[in-house]
């Protein structure tokens, strides 16, 4: 069983930048496709980025290409998520998650593991 805890979220101007990190344990880490989703309030949980086992391919949500950035140190046991150029409307609880298998996924009912969630909020 895997567990994973985010940190780093907070407070942020727009336009400024935060950096999520989620640390797994319990589980062999570079084994998992993880993901970063994030839900706001009254709305339902959104993809942001994904990336694979080896962290050669990383999709991203059209809302945050270019400005988010997702990596992993499997060395570390580490999933991290950059953020630069945020927004209000990025204001959301943050999850990481993982699965099983090998691909990256941007559907979150493909994701078995979940974090607590961490509060990213984007002050205007």
């Amino acid at each position: 069983q895997v567990q994973l805890v985010e940190s780093g979220g907070g407070l942020v101007q727009a336009g400024g930048s935060l950096r999520l990190s989620c640390a797994a344990s319990g589980g062999t880490f570079s084994s998992y496709p993880m993901a970063w989703f994030r839900q706001a309030p009254g709305k339902g949980r959104e993809f942001v980025a994904a990336i694979n086992r080896s962290g050669t391919s990383t999709p991203y949500a059209n809302s945050v290409k270019g400005r988010f950035t997702i990596s992993r140190d499997n060395a570390k046991n580490t999933l991290d998520l950059q953020m630069d150029s945020l927004k209000p409307e990025d204001t959301a609880v943050y999850y990481c998650a993982g699965r099983i298998g090998s691909l990256a996924s941007i559907s979150s009912l493909e994701y078995q593991y979940w974090g607590q969630g961490t509060q990213v909020t984007v002050s205007s």
